[in-house]
């Protein structure tokens, strides 16, 4: 999927592309793909096509076309101080682009099936940290990624102002995901071949818009553990925020905050904070 624009010879011209093919269409979008370098979450020896309008594969390392994040982006209308649920979230370039835009007091959770796809986003995290100059002239919210399959989350899990699914959803899964929304919250994901934006505008109500074709890998079906048990996915939660001491709305459920648990965070201070010896807990 992908090919709708022409490839750039760097990121901003991938992304003056996107803008003038009217993919990304608003400043937010812009400022945050601007930020984040695509070419920085590719293989070293895969680098000369990140400025492809394409999607790029290699093992269980998945990045899908710049047109369609953009696209994804746009839907998700993000904006400061909302939580943000990545369902897929490979790389953790799409996660790193939301966190520019939601700011100190958002929140972004990433689950990932493949334990290597976690370890490389958090790799590539590490590195946006200590080496990028845009991380300093942001308010990032940093990701949290876990491994586990999304259709396995745990139903005492907080729900989420917006919601993105990088597989294809099958039909009888879309009641769970459209569950994992607060009231006045989006859901992003190919649906039956199409991108769909979902909006929850009452506890039983929604509204449904399809965005584009699309051609995605399903979602994978959950394995059974040897007793027989899923193996829930636990998304860490905390009822007040670590710095201003007041809890952060989030509808049914708990509020989120993963920075709280991470070693090395400063409340209060926009610094780097990961030396090179650092390794994530």
């Amino acid at each position: 999927m992908g090919g709708a624009v022409s490839a750039g010879e760097d990121n901003d011209e991938l992304i003056d592309n996107l803008k003038e093919a009217q993919y990304i269409r608003t400043d937010l979008v812009e400022q945050a793909f601007r930020a984040i370098d695509r070419a920085d979450y590719y293989l070293e020896e895969f680098k000369e096509n990140a400025y492809k309008d394409l999607a790029w594969k290699h093992g269980n390392i998945h990045l899908s076309a710049p047109c369609i994040y953009s696209e994804v982006m746009e839907a998700l209308d993000l904006q400061p101080g909302l939580s943000f649920l990545n369902l897929g979230s490979g790389t953790g370039y799409l996660s790193s682009m939301v966190g520019l835009i939601l700011g100190p007091f958002g929140v972004n959770h990433g689950v990932e099936l493949h334990s290597d796809v976690t370890e490389y986003a958090k790799q590539k995290l590490d590195v946006f940290i200590r080496t990028s100059d845009s991380f300093d002239k942001f308010d990032f919210c940093e990701p949290s990624f876990v491994t586990g399959n999304c259709l396995e989350i745990a139903p005492d899990c907080c729900q989420y102002d917006r919601v993105y699914c990088g597989a294809g959803v099958q039909k009888e899964h879309e009641e769970y995901m459209k569950n994992l929304l607060k009231v006045g919250g989006i859901l992003v994901m190919p649906l039956e071949e199409k991108l769909t934006k979902i909006t929850r505008i009452g506890p039983s109500a929604w509204e449904t818009k399809k965005i584009l074709a699309v051609s995605f890998a399903p979602l994978v079906q959950p394995c059974r553990s040897e007793s027989g048990q899923p193996k829930l996915v636990q998304l860490r939660s905390a009822p007040v925020h670590s710095t201003t001491g007041r809890a952060q709305p989030a509808g049914p459920g708990p509020a989120c905050y993963p920075w709280q648990h991470q070693e090395g965070y400063a409340p209060g201070s926009h610094q780097r904070r990961w030396t090179e010896e650092h390794t994530y807990v």
